[in-house]
């Protein structure tokens, strides 16, 4: 099973935060280190130093850093232009030597849109559909080749489809729990699906919804890796737990129940739990990024177990 970090920087975190926690991973042999894509705080709490910009962020780690893979869970297609989030990951993906993956979804958190001018329209599932039509059409073309698109909310004409990322093809995670739209999309697009804070209960029966959209379209639903997020609270004893729980604003038995939250051994009972449902890949949400002994715990006492699984 694959290990990877995975923080919320809107929450509070200056690039140098992020870098620090990004090369800490790196050094402890976790397989990658993710963020989301967000421009405002959720909760309450001090606002500085502000919101950081996913691909603007992934672009310096990706030059100071050597072996980690880097990504986004996920980035908004309201965010960006497609035609111009495609050139800003391939750019990214070469400046990393080919380590970058595209998490891609709808767009939830309208606040963060009217308080940076964003629109957010009523249906996004149509525009996530043609953004991930026309990046991997992009990418797919080939060099001296032009790229035509015409859909509903994008049109493109003899585009050069350039630059092409290092990695053919570049990875891309498609997640959610919707029970029908979402696995087509998965099925269609997606080297890997993604399932972000689910019930425990819900993980098996989505998967299959998954693999049957893969059966349907013709694809084999092996070729996916099938990931969890959940965030992650480990500690020594209940002491330590208790103290890492209080310090991200959450009690220590809602995280039990709805993340990997314990001693180290608690944890990993709770990965083979997942691995035992299908699951290879698991983001542990790391909350408290000045906490960076975190991160030593989980790679001294967990990270062995996992990778084994």
């Amino acid at each position: 099973m694959d290990l990877r970090i995975f923080t919320e920087p809107q929450q509070g975190a200056s690039y140098d935060d992020q870098l620090a926690m990004a090369q800490r991973a790196e050094q402890l042999g976790f397989d990658a280190f993710f963020r989301s894509d967000h421009f405002l705080r959720m909760g309450d709490g001090d606002p500085l130093p502000g919101p950081t910009d996913a691909w603007t962020t992934l672009a310096g780690i990706a030059r100071e850093t050597s072996s980690i893979r880097l990504g986004t869970l996920v980035t908004s297609a309201t965010f960006r232009h497609p035609g111009i989030l495609a050139v800003q990951v391939a750019q990214v993906d070469a400046m990393s030597g080919g380590r970058v993956e595209l998490g891609l979804g709808a767009g939830w958190f309208a606040q963060e849109h009217a308080a940076y001018g964003v629109p957010f329209p009523d249906k996004r599932f149509g525009i996530l559909e043609e953004q991930l039509e026309l990046i991997t059409g992009m990418w797919g073309t080939p060099v001296g080749e032009t790229y035509t698109f015409a859909g509903e909310h994008y049109r493109l004409t003899d585009s050069p489809a350039l630059p092409k990322p290092v990695q053919q093809p570049l990875p891309i995670i498609v997640g959610g729990g919707g029970p029908r739209r979402t696995p087509r999309l998965a099925a269609r697009f997606a080297t890997e699906y993604n399932q972000s804070f689910p019930e425990k209960d819900v993980v098996v029966p989505q998967i299959g919804r998954v693999r049957a959209a893969c059966e349907e379209a013709g694809r084999n639903p092996d070729e996916l890796v099938y990931s969890v997020a959940f965030i992650a609270c480990v500690g020594k004893d209940d002491a330590e737990i208790a103290r890492r729980a209080a310090a991200i604003g959450r009690e220590v038995d809602e995280l039990r129940e709805h993340g990997l939250t314990g001693t180290p051994a608690e944890v990993v009972d709770g990965l083979g739990a997942l691995a035992e449902q299908g699951i290879s890949r698991v983001y542990l949400q790391c909350m408290d990024m000045s906490d960076l002994e975190h991160l030593d715990l989980i790679a001294a006492e967990v990270l062995p177990d996992a990778q084994a699984l």
